[in-house]
């Protein structure tokens, strides 16, 4: 196979080919860090590339082949992991500078956090180690993950490749930059308000966020507030799937536990339609976002599914414990105090924030949120999902949402750019965004570009196999795998 057809190639198909001989893991791996030092680049995909470690798992992985094809294990394997094998083996998957992997330097997006080797895995690694994935770098995250722009002091901005001078959303923004890119066909992310999600529909891909407590930040990280889980961006709802198999286990002592509904059974499904704005009531929201949504809800009709129309599930001021949740996470990041000074106006701002925040108004906030999730769950109780518009508006300008001189505005801005993501981080539903919009946007500078436009489905805690089952329907209804970057369909 080509590079270029072997870099095209979602991670279920890459691990076929590596399985089947039609390519090698070290061969995958060379095109993967020429595309990373190209393309990878250009979008700002990376802080790091860690072509030893990679080069060390691709040669293992190569070993791994090779023994299963002589002792004939392999001969007409077509499952995901034949002969025992890892079912991702050989497959390049980088991990978000959020994250830890032993002996990789991590910064966090920081000016502040003075870069060191990680001295352990974090579990999600251990977990796609297992899988077989080859780590070929740290993707790049905005400041402490907070905004939904991904533009750091301390690395690149990652930028969606659809348009360069727009933002690839954050704060996974360098690993869906990295996957729309075509650099690799999977990278890990997390999303706390939207952070997978959010550079999906930025970039063209699928974006889950799990349930609530189907993929554990054991064994060393803690829960908190509950509003953050791991995931991965990719470009096909199957790999969405095959990689919630690779991440969701558990690990002794997890807070929160959840286990995943039946399989869907085929069922007539009752759609919940949300074009209203949910935490930002006045927020503008493009047409094609609009449009985008009401398209997907045809096509969701057009599978012999019922769809109504619903109103936002509670009224946008209820948001502030989210803000309040928001600003204390930010505060209890490991800032060395003489270093405070080197953090973006909006860390600070946050901070301060939390720092304003006491044990009872903290303590409000957890219970308003458990009381959100309740209101939620008995406004919902008639649909089996919900179809809102990912995002407000377009991917945005670089520079657009980032406001120095006023973080009160940059946090605004963010909230209406985002008024649907982050009431699934409250009340820990899984929520998907898939790439089944466009829009045609024009630049200050007069240029203009064909970008992806986001729709979100959301259902029920353990309803990801329903999620995944009509999202899977979708894109076999209006399939996206043949749009490219700079091409429109």
């Amino acid at each position: 196979m080509s590079v270029t057809d072997l870099l095209d190639l979602d991670a279920t198909a890459l691990a076929h080919a590596l399985r089947t001989g039609d390519a090698s893991p070290t061969e995958v791996l060379d095109a993967t860090l020429d595309a990373a030092a190209g393309v990878g680049a250009d979008v700002g995909a990376f802080t790091v590339l860690t072509a030893d470690l990679a080069r060390k798992q691709a040669l293992a992985a190569e070993a791994a082949l090779v023994a299963a094809r002589r002792s004939g294990d392999l001969a007409g394997a077509s499952g995901a992991s034949p002969g025992g094998l890892p079912p991702f083996l050989g497959v390049p998957c980088p991990v978000k500078d959020l994250t830890m992997v032993e002996g990789v330097p991590i910064r966090a997006g920081s000016a502040a956090i003075a870069p060191f080797p990680a001295p352990y895995d974090d579990g999600v690694v251990t977990l796609l180690r297992s899988a077989g994935t080859v780590m070929v770098g740290k993707t790049t995250t905005p400041e402490l993950g907070l905004p939904c722009y991904t533009e750091p002091d301390v690395g690149p901005t990652a930028r969606t490749p659809w348009d360069l001078a727009r933002s690839a959303g954050g704060s996974s923004g360098g690993a869906a930059a990295a996957v729309a890119a075509r650099v690799v066909p999977v990278a890990h992310g997390s999303d706390g308000g939207g952070s997978l999600r959010i550079p999906a529909s930025a970039c063209g891909l699928v974006g889950l966020k799990p349930t609530r407590g189907l993929v554990s930040p054991g064994p060393y990280g803690v829960d908190g507030a509950g509003l953050a889980t791991h995931g991965v961006l990719t470009r096909s709802v199957r790999d969405a799937a095959a990689f919630l198999d690779v991440l969701a286990q558990p690990w002794p002592g997890d807070t929160f536990t959840a286990r995943l509904a039946a399989a869907p059974d085929g069922r007539r499904l009752r759609v919940g339609l949300l074009l209203d704005p949910v935490i930002a009531a006045d927020a503008p929201v493009h047409p094609a976002c609009a449009d985008a949504a009401r398209a997907a809800a045809a096509l969701v009709a057009g599978l012999g599914h019922d769809v109504v129309e619903i109103p936002p599930p509670f009224d946008a001021e209820r948001w502030d414990a989210f803000a309040a949740l928001w600003s204390v996470g930010a505060l209890q990041a490991p800032v060395p105090p003489d270093r405070e000074h080197l953090l973006v106006p909006l860390t600070r701002w946050l901070r301060e924030r939390g720092r304003g925040v006491s044990g009872l108004a903290y303590a409000t906030a957890l219970a308003g949120v458990q009381q959100l999730t309740r209101e939620v769950a008995a406004a919902w109780a008639g649909v089996d999902v919900v179809l809102s518009p990912t995002l407000a508006q377009p991917p945005a300008l670089v520079g657009s949402q980032r406001i120095d001189d006023d973080p009160a505005a940059d946090f605004a801005a963010q909230t209406a750019f985002t008024p649907w993501t982050s009431v699934w981080n409250l009340t820990g539903r899984p929520a998907i965004s898939l790439p089944l919009g466009e829009a045609h946007v024009t630049d200050p500078d007069g240029t203009s570009a064909t970008v992806p436009i986001g729709v979100m489905l959301g259902a029920d805690h353990g309803d990801d196999a329903l999620l995944l089952d009509l999202a899977a329907r979708l894109e076999e209804a209006a399939p996206w795998s043949h749009r490219r970057p700079g091409e429109s369909s």
